[in-house]
């Protein structure tokens, strides 16, 4: 056995190889887009935007839980059950908007990526940008994902960053608590728009596509194993495996967004800090607030999620464009069997980086994304509830009442921000 066998054999075997694509999904929500989103809530209104995330928690848990459900149970992914459910106008209304929201997120992230890069080593931001990208493709394609997804669920130990972040500052422990549960600010459109931004981010339509299509591809990676509809024999098993990972994925990336929150909130707030406009000007406001060893913190972990994020933005799209399509689809395929699977990711990614190159403002790609997935999220969310409650889709593994209940919470929540959004005042 050579060098590299055994450390693979070792890879393996490590805990972190059993845990399912809630991980994944869960960190990936958490990427330099959403960095910033959660920086800007710190630092313009403090502690007051902390609330968001422990009611945000159970809401993306159940949607996200309900997304693996159907993929479990259907052996489909969510475009394929939409395709054979509803109208196609429903469907393919959602796939465009879905691969222009993603693609602009995309853009997004690898600048935010290329400029913390550039902060780092001193390289110029394009150049790293450009590395992320084709290192990102490569690593897609021609790497089978049972491979690469084992060196990804390493990479969201980066996460613990923020954490390790609230070490190097002082921390009001009981204020924290306090506003956290009784905050204090003015209920207008700007706070609207933070909290639209912050739901948004964390309920995102890239995410339920993603966790299903996931799901149907770790069945077909076990040999024998079918839909639970056709083989109810693994129910219990696999839908109790599906709630543990599911709901401590969404508590990882909550979590992870609570301390990001914070920490902005402690630094940059306190010293007046109030606009941040992406990641890697976050992490830039820290070091002379917090030190180097804070801005290091924060500008691993947004290199970190990068390279989760970006995969599953680009893969999500895909997954959906294939399935409405009727193409073969995923990850574990070789290239010569999944050409138009591959194809849509690699122009995803490709547009994504010559963004970095126009005149169009990264900045203004992640507005127009956030403004795209708010127009999509709430029906689609509706559209989830009604598929997962289905025992003409789901069998007799339709979702409990308690996670419909707080898939109509989520609705509801993210539907009244969204207007709040536009109400002046």
């Amino acid at each position: 056995m050579n060098i590299f066998q055994l450390f693979w054999s070792r890879l393996k075997k490590h805990p972190l190889s059993r845990v399912g694509p809630g991980l994944i999904t869960g960190v990936a929500d958490d990427d330099p887009s959403g960095i910033a989103t959660y920086s800007q809530a710190g630092a313009q209104f403090g502690l007051n935007m902390l609330w968001t995330m422990p009611l945000a928690f159970p809401l993306m848990a159940a949607i996200q839980s309900m997304c693996a459900r159907i993929g479990r149970v259907t052996g489909k992914g969510l475009a394929s059950n939409i395709k054979t459910t509803f109208p196609p106008i429903v469907l393919q209304s959602v796939v465009v908007l879905l691969l222009i929201a993603n693609t602009l997120n995309i853009a997004a992230d690898v600048a935010a990526m290329g400029e913390v890069a550039e902060l780092i080593t001193g390289f110029n931001r394009h150049i790293m940008t450009a590395v992320f990208v084709f290192g990102t493709l490569i690593l897609l394609i021609f790497i089978p994902y049972h491979r690469y997804v084992n060196f990804l669920k390493w990479l969201t130990i980066s996460l613990l960053a923020y954490a390790a972040v609230l070490f190097t500052v002082h921390v009001p422990w009981s204020e924290v608590l306090q506003r956290t549960v009784w905050p204090k600010f003015t209920a207008n459109s700007a706070a609207a728009a933070v909290i639209v931004g912050v739901f948004g981010t964390t309920i995102s339509p890239y995410l339920f596509f993603w966790q299903a299509s996931e799901e149907v591809e770790d069945m077909r990676s076990k040999k024998g194993a079918v839909s639970l509809v056709s083989n109810a024999r693994l129910a219990g098993k696999e839908l109790r495996r599906i709630r543990w990972d599911t709901w401590s994925g969404m508590l990882y990336s909550n979590i992870t967004a609570y301390f990001i929150i914070l920490a902005t909130a402690v630094t940059l707030n306190v010293s007046g800090i109030t606009d941040i406009n992406t990641a890697g000007q976050a992490a830039s406001a820290l070091r002379p607030l917090a030190g180097d060893f804070a801005f290091i913190l924060f500008a691993v972990g947004i290199l970190g999620v990068g390279l989760i994020g970006l995969p599953v933005l680009a893969s999500s799209g895909a997954y959906a464009l294939s399935e409405a399509m009727g193409w073969h689809s995923g990850l574990e395929n070789k290239l010569k069997d999944a050409r138009g699977f591959y194809s849509i990711i690699a122009v995803s990614v490709l547009l994504g980086l010559v963004i970095q190159y126009s005149p169009i403002s990264p900045m203004k790609a992640l507005f127009w994304s956030a403004v795209i997935n708010g127009v999509i999220a709430v029906p689609l969310m509706v559209v989830i509830i009604m598929l997962v409650s289905k025992k003409s889709v789901m069998g007799n593994f339709t979702a409990s009442r308690t996670i419909i209940i707080l898939g109509w919470v989520a609705v509801a929540v993210m539907g009244t921000a969204a207007i709040g959004m536009f109400i002046p005042g």
